[in-house]
């Protein structure tokens, strides 16, 4: 995975917290180099464009729920416990990430651009890849049931986030979640916990 000095850091932040305020098209590499109180020769330096540098932006918001499963998937714990661990992985990662996310996924809809997401396309199979083998390793012992359709576990908890963080001014009044730090705990532990027991639903055979 590609590594970034903290120059680059600087202009990646810079860059995603105005792609998510005014829209990539509504944002100037000008603008970004000021952001990030640098040369505007300086993103073309480490970039090339701006293109680019969302692209960059995608793998450095990424790069770390992949380490994040290979070290889960080697813990000496049950499968169960992996997959409730796997859920909060995902859920904190697209909380954290979540304007990145809104910038990708609006890109990837109007494809006016053709960016390069190959790395993108890569982490994702390696990811569900990842998953498989908790999944099997349930499996081997009896613990999953064997017509798992994998595939559509990460939607079922994206998805889940997605709609429920879109619609966020709705459950804030319906859920009393006045604050921004009720709503945060609120999605680390209510909302979390709803999914962990959805996956295992799925997973596990009924009693």
């Amino acid at each position: 995975m590609t590594e970034f000095n903290e120059k680059q850091i600087e202009i990646l932040q810079a860059a995603e917290n105005l792609f998510s305020e005014v829209g990539f098209d509504g944002t100037t590499v000008r603008a970004i180099s000021k952001k990030a109180n640098i040369n505007v020769a300086m993103i073309s330096y480490y970039f090339g464009s701006k293109e680019k540098l969302l692209e960059s932006l995608v793998i450095y918001r990424i790069s770390g729920m992949q380490m994040d499963l290979e070290n889960l998937f080697l813990e000496h714990i049950s499968p169960i416990e992996k997959i409730e661990k796997l859920v909060a992985f995902y859920v904190q990662r697209i909380y954290s990430n979540r304007c990145m996310y809104q910038i990708l996924h609006f890109e990837m809809s109007n494809k006016k651009r053709d960016l390069d997401l190959k790395a993108f396309t890569d982490v994702k199979n390696s990811n569900l890849q990842l998953l498989a083998n908790i999944i099997h390793e349930g499996q081997a012992l009896n613990l999953f049931k064997k017509n798992v359709t994998i595939e559509l576990i990460p939607p079922t908890i994206i998805g889940s986030f997605t709609h429920f963080y879109m619609n966020k001014s709705y459950y804030q009044k319906l859920l009393g979640l006045t604050t921004d730090v009720l709503l945060e705990n609120y999605i680390t532990t209510t909302f979390t916990e709803h999914l962990q027991k959805t996956i295992k639903a799925l997973l596990v055979y009924e009693n």
